[in-house]
C-alpha cells in the first residue's frame, strides 16, 4: 500500500509544535518592543531636561546647537547630528534634533514601526513630551 500526505495526527502534531513556538517567541518580540520604546522616551526626556538646564544657567536663552546642548548632557552628539534637524539611528530609533536660541524639538521614531516600537516621542520647548 504505497500512502501519500499526511495523517490527522501528523497535521496536529505540527500544528502543537507551531504554536509552541508562537507562544515562546511572541512575548520576546513583545518585551523588545517595549523596552525600545522606554529606551527612546528616556532620551528624549534626559534631552529635554538638559535643554531645560541649559536654558536656566543662560537667562532663559535655549541652546541653539549640539554644542551648546553638550555643555549640559555629554551624549548629545550621539543622538543629534546638528542643529538643522537632521536625523541620526541610534539602536532602534531614529533621533531628529531641532534647536534654535529660541526653543528645541526632539523626535524619536522607530527605525522599523510595530517591530522596534510603536511609538514616536517628541519633546517641545518647556519639557512637554508627547507619545
Amino acid at each position: 500500500m504505497n500512502r501519500r500526505g499526511f495523517t490527522l495526527v501528523e497535521i496536529i502534531i505540527i500544528l502543537v509544535v507551531v504554536v509552541l513556538l508562537a507562544v515562546i517567541a511572541v512575548p520576546y518580540l513583545t518585551t523588545s518592543a517595549k523596552v525600545n520604546e522606554k529606551t527612546a522616551k528616556e532620551v528624549i526626556r534626559k534631552l529635554s531636561v538638559a535643554a531645560e538646564n541649559y536654558s536656566t544657567s543662560h537667562r532663559g536663552a535655549y541652546p541653539a546647537s549640539v554644542a551648546e546642548l553638550t555643555e549640559c548632557i555629554a551624549s548629545a552628539g550621539s543622538y543629534c547630528a546638528n542643529a538643522t534637524g537632521a536625523t541620526t539611528v541610534a539602536g532602534e530609533y531614529s533621533y531628529a534634533c531641532t534647536l534654535s536660541g529660541g526653543g528645541y524639538t526632539f523626535t524619536a521614531s522607530p527605525v522599523i514601526a510595530g517591530a522596534n516600537g510603536s511609538v514616536t516621542y517628541t519633546a517641545t520647548t518647556g519639557g512637554v513630551l508627547t507619545p
